[in-house]
C-alpha cells in the first residue's frame, strides 16, 4: 500500500493506493540547487539578459513603476523586491519616485493586509503601493491581431517600467511571466477580453511558447516599452530555483527553458489521475485550480477519471464563471454559449465542460455539492472515497498521481 500526501490549501490530504494500482507519482525533475535564493536573485540582476543592469538604465529623476503579482499568484514578491529597490537606489532613484502596482488583470481587489503581506511591511510603509484600475486605462494602439493596447495610466506615465513575476505553464498563454504583467496584468477589460478570445486556437495551450495569446501579449508590451524584467521559477515547495532578468522577452525565454527541463514530463496515460494544483494559492478557488486539470489531461486515457483535489477556499473565484455554471444545464449548453458569445469567466465553464465530456471529473474541495455539480464535477468530500469508488468498478485500473499539477505538464 502506498500512502501519498496531496497538497490541499495550506495543509494536505492523504490517499492510500494499492501497489498493483499505482502506476506513477508524476513529480517534477527538480534540480538540487546549490545556490540560495539570495545568490540566484543577485546573479540574475548582475548579469541581465540582453540588457544593462537596472541600476545603469534608470536616472536619478526617473519615475519608476514596478509591477507585481496579486494574491492569486505564488510569486515571492517580498523576497524579490528589496533587491530590485536596491538596484533602483544604486541608480539614484529615491523611494518617492517609485510606485509599486499590483497587476490585477480581471481579478478582485485586495485587502490592505494582503498587499502588505505580498510586498513586505517595510516596503509597504515606505513606498507608494496601488492596485491596477481598469477604469483608468489609455489606448495607445492595436496589435496586428486587433487587440486594443489599453494600459493603466500610472504605468504609461512612468519613465521606467519594471515587470516582475514567476514562470510556469499557463493553460492558454503557454507560460506565465514575462509580458503577462502588462497584458492582462495592467490592461483594460476590453484589451484582456480581446486577447483571451484567442484561447480556443490550436496552439493556445500549456507549454506552447508560440501560443497566439502570448504572441499577442508580447506585441502589446512592445508598444509601451517595458524597460526591465525580473522573473523567478519556483519548485514544488515554492522555493526559488532559478531567476532571470533583463529584456522582457529574451530573459523570459531563459526561464521558459528552465521550466521545460523541470516540469515537462512524458507519461503513458493511465485509467485514473489524481491531481492537486499544489496547495495555496493555486487552489484558492476553482477558477485557478482548473489549470491543473489542463496540465493533467494527457496523463489519463479518454473515458478515464480525473480526481481534482483543490480546497477552493474562496469558492468559484469569478462571478461570470459562476453565472455561466448556473445558466448552463449541460456541458453542451456551456460549449455552445462560448462558441456564440465569448465572455471572460464564461470561458472557464466551457473549458471544463469540454473536459467533462471526455473524462469523469471528480472534485474534492470545500465547495458545496451544488456548486461542484453545476461546474460539471462529481462532488465527493474524501479523496480516498473517490478512488475506492472508481477501483470498485475495476480493481485493475492503473492510477497516476500528480501532487503538483499546477507546475507539472504531462505530455
Amino acid at each position: 500500500m502506498n500512502v501519498i500526501k496531496l497538497p490541499f490549501g495550506n495543509d494536505s490530504l492523504v490517499v492510500r493506493i494499492p501497489d498493483k494500482n499505482l502506476s506513477r507519482i508524476i513529480l517534477p525533475s527538480e534540480p538540487e540547487v546549490t545556490d540560495n535564493a539570495v545568490s540566484l536573485i543577485e546573479k540574475a540582476l548582475d548579469y541581465p539578459v540582453n540588457s544593462r543592469k537596472l541600476s545603469e538604465i534608470v536616472k536619478p529623476d526617473s519615475s519608476v513603476a514596478v509591477i507585481v503579482s496579486d494574491t492569486t499568484r505564488p510569486v515571492p514578491t517580498a523576497q524579490i523586491l528589496p533587491f530590485i529597490i536596491n538596484q533602483l537606489h544604486q541608480g539614484g532613484v529615491a523611494d518617492e519616485n517609485i510606485t509599486i502596482i499590483f497587476a490585477l488583470g480581471l481579478h478582485r481587489n485586495q485587502q490592505n493586509s494582503e498587499m502588505e503581506r505580498i510586498v513586505g511591511s517595510d516596503i509597504y510603509r515606505r513606498i507608494r503601493c496601488i492596485e491596477h484600475d481598469r477604469s483608468r486605462c489609455r489606448m495607445i494602439g492595436k496589435t496586428s491581431r486587433g487587440t486594443p493596447v489599453e494600459v493603466f495610466e500610472e504605468v504609461l506615465d512612468s519613465d521606467f517600467i519594471v515587470c516582475t513575476g514567476n514562470i510556469e505553464f499557463h493553460y492558454y498563454a503557454g507560460y506565465s511571466g514575462g509580458a503577462k504583467a502588462i497584458l492582462p496584468g495592467v490592461s483594460s477589460k476590453d484589451s484582456i477580453i480581446s486577447n483571451h478570445k484567442m484561447m480556443m486556437e490550436a496552439k493556445a495551450s500549456s507549454g506552447m511558447i508560440d501560443s497566439p495569446v502570448r504572441e499577442d501579449i508580447e506585441e502589446a508590451a512592445q508598444y509601451i516599452g517595458v524597460d526591465f524584467l525580473f522573473n523567478v521559477v519556483l519548485d514544488s515547495r515554492k522555493k526559488i530555483v532559478y531567476a532571470t532578468a533583463g529584456h522582457v522577452i529574451d530573459a523570459h525565454r531563459r526561464g521558459v527553458a528552465f521550466v521545460d527541463d523541470m516540469y515537462k514530463i512524458e507519461v503513458e496515460p493511465a485509467d485514473v489521475v489524481i491531481v492537486s494544483p499544489g496547495g495555496y494559492p493555486k487552489d484558492i478557488n476553482l477558477f485557478q485550480a482548473h489549470k491543473s486539470l489542463d496540465n493533467a489531461k494527457n496523463a489519463v486515457k479518454k473515458g478515464g477519471s480525473i480526481i481534482l483535489v483543490a480546497q477552493c477556499l474562496e469558492g468559484l473565484g469569478n462571478a461570470v464563471y459562476e453565472r455561466w455554471n448556473n445558466e448552463s444545464d449541460t456541458p453542451d449548453d456551456a460549449i455552445r454559449r462560448f462558441n456564440h458569445s465569448f465572455e471572460f469567466g464564461g470561458h472557464k465553464a466551457a473549458l471544463i465542460a469540454q473536459l467533462s465530456k471526455r473524462y469523469d471529473l471528480y472534485l474534492v474541495s470545500d465547495l458545496s455539492d451544488t456548486d461542484a455539480k453545476k461546474a460539471f464535477f462529481i462532488p465527493i468530500k474524501n479523496v480516498q472515497e473517490a478512488l475506492d469508488n472508481i477501483l470498485n468498478s475495476n480493481p485493475y485500473f492503473k492510477v497516476h498521481v500528480m501532487p503538483y499539477g499546477g507546475l507539472t505538464l504531462a505530455l
